[in-house]
């Protein structure tokens, strides 16, 4: 297979499945060993190519974005308070990623690693979204700094490949007692800044292995990346308008029985 088919194939599984609850990183990781296509420049492919993701959710909710830059409002996702919010979201991640990148990118990037994250924490959504009291209808700008920094704390838990980031912070929002909409929204706006810092840091961390000659399949990867996860997040956002995330449980445990029986 050549590279520039592997780099469609995988920034087509980013964009798709960068922002539903499915781990994007657990994917990438399975299908890689599958098409051979390993190691550590591999590795810091499949994180530069989420930046395509990123900024499809930039375009999508530019208003927001926009809105942080308003200081004259106080309260509510905008100005200050919606750079505070993310920030403390952001904040728990950063950490953790800086002490243990290097053990996350040698010991964790494997098969089946991906598979127990991706079985447990299937497990775990099927059991919020049967369990867990439905909320009231709320908005964006009912987020408190509190919840921004619990959402921060389960945000950490998707450096275990196959958790998935969004899985974590949507249900984690949940939790704490968000709408599943307001939580995956709020979710998908949390990813720019924790996703940035992440692939610059990897890119960084790179800089010996990586070459110019690198540049157009990482650049296709991207652009892949970016369209299919327009798409995604539109689609996905219709879809829990009326539909739990039960379904995605269930996959992610259904996934997760395959790739074991496979490596074993």
């Amino acid at each position: 297979m050549s590279e520039w088919f592997q780099a469609v194939l995988l920034g087509l599984l980013e964009g798709l499945t960068e922002f539903i609850p499915v781990s994007s990183t657990g994917h990438l990781i399975v299908v890689g060993h599958l098409i051979e296509f390993k190691g550590d420049r591999a590795a810091t492919f499949e994180v530069f190519i989420q930046l395509g993701a990123i900024l499809a959710v930039v375009f999508i909710y530019k208003d927001k974005f926009l809105g942080l830059l308003d200081f004259e409002k106080k309260s509510g996702f905008s100005g200050a308070n919606g750079i505070v919010l993310l920030a403390l979201t952001t904040a728990p991640a950063l950490v953790v990623g800086l002490l243990i990148h290097s053990y996350i990118k040698t010991y964790l990037f494997n098969p089946m690693t991906v598979a127990l994250g991706l079985g447990l924490g299937g497990l775990v959504m099927i059991w919020a979204e049967r369990h867990l009291p439905k909320p009231a209808e709320s908005s964006l700008d009912e987020i408190l700094k509190g919840d921004a920094f619990k959402i921060g704390l389960f945000q950490c838990l998707a450096m275990w490949p196959g958790v998935s980031r969004s899985g974590a912070t949507i249900i984690g929002g949940m939790m704490i007692g968000m709408h599943r909409k307001v939580a995956s929204e709020y979710s998908f706006l949390a990813a720019v800044p924790v996703m940035c810092a992440a692939t610059i840091f990897d890119l960084y961390k790179s800089r010996d292995f990586l070459s110019a000659a690198d540049v157009p399949i990482f650049l296709i990867g991207f652009v892949v990346s970016f369209i299919s996860a327009w798409f995604a997040v539109k689609f996905f956002l219709r879809l829990i308008s009326t539909h739990t995330l039960e379904a995605f449980g269930w996959y992610r445990v259904a996934l997760s029985v395959g790739i074991l029986a496979f490596m074993l």
